[in-house]
């Protein structure tokens, strides 16, 4: 069975001003989605999976859906405030959304292999998606093995801003012992990286370090272990009007528990995505220019 691409598109470019899971920027107004996904069919991947919110359903399904009837079995699925185990219900006043472990969550009813988890709005590159759907396939009727595939962080970063990364730390057999989550990085006019500290000091990071995009690879085992701790989160939690449920947090207590391993398959992709509303300009020149190369057709799907 072919592995499945699950791909997080409900949330708001808050930083960027808009919806940018549905901007158009290849050459023929494809979306990162687009290319994603095309990266994803040449790896293996057999089905699709969208999460998204009811208000842009319509838009969604008109101008990235329709692009792949033909291509590959397409799912919708929805994150929405009320989407809560039985007897929870939202604070009032609450309009945050729940994060990106909830996000992972609504796609349990229609995901029974192993699956692969990505942003709408993060480009992966080839090599990503090839290291992924291996790493999944391996995985068929197995469970309690995940995987998370890490970048380099020099081919992470923003030419507009510091950026946050998960910074991994990682075992000599290649499994995940911990994240750090680093703020303010970036490069330096001499080529080096830094971060700045809790002290607001800076320091240097390696140009190889390993960093998490929220590309990670799992059973469908993950969605037990995930809904039982959203139910913790919920007793803790739940009438806040702003805390949010990550998949990282999750990932985290299954592996500090012992209950499951997480394996950092390194990949030499090179990410870029539209962090900041700058970024724009230079995705389209990126996306270009891989289309010149002949990486890419143009347009992505006929």
């Amino acid at each position: 069975m072919k592995p499945t691409l699950y791909i997080l598109a409900a949330g708001m470019g808050s930083r960027y001003g808009g919806l940018k899971q549905l901007d158009g920027l290849g050459p023929s107004g494809e979306t990162i989605m687009d290319y994603s996904i095309y990266d994803a069919l040449r790896a293996g991947f057999g089905k699709i999976v969208f999460v998204i919110r009811h208000d842009f359903e319509q838009e969604f399904r008109e101008k990235i859906i329709s692009r792949y009837e033909g291509h590959v079995p397409v799912e919708v699925v929805f994150q929405d405030l009320t989407a809560l185990p039985e007897g929870f219900k939202p604070a009032e006043g609450r309009s945050k959304p729940w994060g990106t472990g909830h996000a992972v969550l609504m796609g349990k009813t229609v995901i029974n292999e192993p699956f692969g988890v990505i942003n709408a709005d993060d480009y992966y590159g080839v090599d990503s998606f090839k290291v992924l759907a291996d790493f999944l396939r391996s995985m068929e009727g197995k469970r309690d093995a995940y995987c998370m595939v890490g970048f380099r962080i020099g081919n992470t970063l923003s030419e507009n801003g510091g950026v946050s990364r998960g910074v991994c730390s990682v075992n000599s057999e290649g499994y995940l012992t911990g994240v750090t989550e680093c703020h303010g990085i970036e490069r330096r006019e001499d080529g080096t990286i830094i971060r700045v500290t809790e002290e607001g000091e800076t320091a240097t990071l390696p140009e190889d370090a390993s960093v998490s995009m929220n590309m990670w690879g799992f059973t469908p085992d993950y969605f037990d272990y995930s809904e039982k701790q959203f139910i913790d989160f919920l007793n803790e939690h739940g009438d806040e009007l702003k805390s949010e449920f990550y998949i990282p947090t999750v990932v985290n207590n299954l592996i500090t528990s012992g209950r499951v391993t997480l394996k950092v398959e390194p990949t030499d992709s090179k990410w870029f995505g539209v962090t900041y509303a700058a970024d724009r300009d230079t995705t389209v020149a990126q996306f270009k220019k891989l289309v010149d190369e002949g990486l890419y057709p143009t347009p992505l799907f006929n």
